[in-house]
């Protein structure tokens, strides 16, 4: 089941909203838990399993660590093989099929033939969540869940349970107790929903055809036109797919009496790769940061580690997002650009802003290459035609380009920068309130007709970031 589907819209979402609502506080949490199993359940079935074993194991694991803590008694043994059962259902669901491959040459090609690993939606997200909890209570910076509901739904929590953002048990452990669902929070998050929502439906499934259309083609066969045009409709669907989905779940969350940070500040005004990371995916950069970039010693023991510990980490960025060779080249690829920033910093600051955001467009694009790129090979071939005029090949994708197209395109490029909050900051003034109020709520109406309108004419919506 996904946000922008009719199923979700007229049905799921109405029912829970308003059992929300009708419960009282004491059973909110047992209504919440049961609509996200059932939420989970509805697309992968039988590997619901997996969400309950990652349940189970981290409320008991918790226990124990809040015990060992209470008797004074070491607690680095159990938190390591809790951490180690978490990742367990990660590598082996995730992973197993990429190191069978990697070794197939040693005798295991029938094992991969045979492989036939289902990867459970969103067991990145539930699986780092459930670690961040179990290191938090480690470093005493949250107390131990004793409610295993309370806890399964932290973990399973519909919102952000197959696509993120990544949550921290901290940030929500006062509201899983008691919350308050005022109508200005409600309010709020149904106008931050519509507005993801119509990121979703009318801007990335518009620009995703033209970039699946590109990448369906063998790349020796690419015009530099078309492989342009391809590559960026993919750097700004992918944008607006993950920052759309990002907004409906902030904004799901602010209905149902939750507070979610940000995930997106518009990375693509970045004027350096490190910034960029400050503003794309924070909930995963800050996830790493916090629980590997810190812990390895992050630039505290010398500018040799500090390049170490930032090319695990985006090794590791990189692997997250996919068990394949192209994400750990485009996870070392930033990383790269990261140690240059630190080793060349200065150069770059004395560069013109201008010539800053394209440097960082420019290597952001090239590594959006090896995200969708199906192989290395293709990424490699793909850049050649990117960057060597060549006028033969195939233009299919340009059938798709119309006036329409046009105009999403132009709403995507305005959008990706934050003109809309700039200009609601200088035009609307205290006296004028009531009509801003007024035109804001009619306008997330009409916008959310039109996108109910897209997807009732449309069966193409893919959402990217369900695979990772």
């Amino acid at each position: 089941m996904v946000f922008s589907s009719t199923i979700f819209l007229f049905l799921f979402l109405p029912i829970i909203i308003l059992g929300n609502f009708l419960l009282n506080q004491k059973h909110r949490n047992t209504f919440l838990f049961i609509g996200s199993l059932f939420f989970y359940f509805w697309g992968e079935k039988s590997l619901t399993i997996i969400i309950l074993c990652s349940i189970v194991i981290n409320y008991f694991s918790g226990i124990g660590i809040a015990y060992l803590q209470k008797q004074k008694r070491a607690v680095k043994p159990l938190l390591a093989l809790s951490i180690i059962a978490n990742l367990s259902f990660l590598l082996y669901y995730k992973y197993f099929d990429f190191f069978l491959d990697n070794i197939s040459y040693f005798g295991f090609k029938s094992a991969v033939e045979d492989s036939e690993i289902i990867l459970p939606i969103g067991i990145s997200f539930f699986t780092f969540q459930g670690i961040s909890y179990l290191i938090d209570l480690h470093r005493k910076d949250v107390t131990c869940q004793k409610n295993i509901i309370h806890l399964g739904l932290y973990i399973s929590f519909f919102p952000q349970l197959i696509a993120g953002p990544i949550i921290r048990y901290h940030d929500i452990a006062s509201e899983l107790k008691s919350r308050v669902i005022t109508k200005n929070l409600f309010a709020e998050g149904l106008v931050r929903f519509i507005r993801g929502l119509a990121k979703k439906v009318i801007i990335a499934n518009s620009l995703a055809l033209i970039a699946d259309q590109t990448f369906d083609i063998d790349p020796t066969n690419l015009p530099t036109a078309v492989a342009w045009l391809g590559i960026i409709c993919y750097t700004l669907q992918i944008y607006f797919d993950f920052s759309g989905y990002s907004d409906m779940a902030i904004g799901l969350g602010k209905m149902l009496g939750f507070n979610f940070k940000e995930n997106f500040n518009y990375p693509y005004i970045s004027k350096s790769i490190k910034e960029f990371w400050k503003r794309w995916h924070i909930s995963l950069s800050t996830w790493f940061k916090d629980y590997l970039y810190i812990p390895l010693g992050g630039n505290k023991k010398g500018a040799l580690l500090t390049y170490r510990n930032l090319l695990i980490v985006f090794f590791i960025t990189g692997f997250w997002h996919g068990a394949s060779y192209n994400f750990i080249f485009w996870g070392l690829f930033h990383g790269a650009f990261l140690i240059l920033e630190k080793t060349k910093g200065s150069l770059i600051e004395k560069l013109p802003n201008s010539i800053k955001h394209i440097y960082v467009l420019l290597i952001v694009i090239v590594g959006w290459v090896f995200f969708r790129a199906e192989t290395f090979n293709d990424a490699i071939v793909y850049l050649k035609h990117l960057f060597t005029p060549t006028t033969d090949g195939n233009y299919i994708p340009f059938i798709y380009v119309n006036n329409y197209f046009v105009f999403v395109l132009c709403l995507a490029i305005i959008f990706a920068t934050p003109v809309r909050k700039v200009i609601s900051q200088k035009f609307t003034p205290e006296k004028f309130e009531a009509i801003q109020l007024i035109s804001t709520y009619g306008f997330h109406f009409l916008l959310l007709l039109f996108s109910i309108m897209e997807l009732a004419q449309s069966s193409y919506n893919p959402f990217i970031y369900y695979r990772f």
